[in-house]
């Protein structure tokens, strides 16, 4: 297959690993993630700030299940999107964040350039799991792997990726064919029965669920009726139990004083 740019493969890439939709803003430094985008048949919703961006590929993820992505440009763009990474850290969403940085040439000199910022990379890293700058295209195809297999298989943060302009513009090869995606852990079944025997035997069962517990909402709502249950959650374990059932008791709060 004839090579593209980095920044179209990396389009083609996340279709095959399962993206549909992506939000973000194009410029001047990011334009080469977008030229892939409509060739592989990414839907592209385009915000007025890359703050809502953010919040958009947020409430994607909690909406669907599948990880929000999302396109911003060097500096403003990147720093524009941090307090929706921020808050998807905060309640374990999935979002990878995929943005341009100067060219390697510029990087870490000082020159002003535009949208230069001092560590852009470390600077994304205060409000995600990790954020790490690929200095080619074999890098970023292994850390958005990377990115997806932890989605997979632990708790859902966000990442970010930072790829240089000029890196984003030079032709690759197109990604590997996508690595086996681990698994979370399953209980062993004895551990299971163990559990269920106990809350059959618990004379007041109270569960607490958090946001981690939305995809099996099904299965929380038949325990707790099977067992007769209290509940409680966080907020971001909202909706996880039906309002109207007796015993749910709603959002709990991590300090006692503070409902006031």
């Amino acid at each position: 297959m004839a090579k593209r740019p980095l920044g179209a493969n990396i389009s083609h890439m996340l279709k095959t690993r399962g993206v549909d939709v992506i939000f973000g803003i194009p410029g001047v430094h990011n334009i080469e993630l977008y030229r892939g985008i409509e060739e592989a048949g990414i839907t592209h919703v385009l915000p007025r700030h890359e703050q809502g961006a953010g919040f958009m590929a947020d409430g994607y993820a909690r909406a669907t299940g599948k990880p929000g992505v999302a396109y911003v440009i060097t500096g403003p763009g990147l720093c524009n999107i941090m307090t929706a990474m921020g808050q998807a850290y905060s309640d374990s969403v999935p979002m990878l964040v995929v943005s341009s940085c100067l060219e390697t040439k510029d990087r870490h000199i000082g020159r002003g350039r535009l949208h230069e910022v001092r560590d852009q990379e470390g600077a994304a890293a205060t409000v995600c799991d990790w954020s790490v700058t690929a200095p080619d295209a074999p890098a970023a195809y292994r850390l958005i792997d990377k990115a997806f297999a932890e989605f997979s298989a632990t708790r859902a943060r966000p990442k970010h990726i930072q790829v240089p302009i000029d890196v984003l513009g030079s032709p690759a090869d197109p990604a590997p064919d996508q690595p086996i995606v681990p698994a979370k852990p399953v209980a062993r079944p004895e551990d299971v029965a163990a559990a269920a025997e106990w809350l059959l035997g618990a004379r007041r069962p109270l569960f607490i669920f958090g946001g981690g517990a939305a995809q099996g909402f099904e299965a929380a709502r038949k325990l707790v009726r099977l067992t007769r249950a209290a509940t409680m959650c966080t907020y971001a374990g909202r909706g996880i139990i039906a309002p109207d059932y007796p015993l749910n008791y709603g959002p709990c709060l991590a300090r006692g004083d503070s409902a006031a």
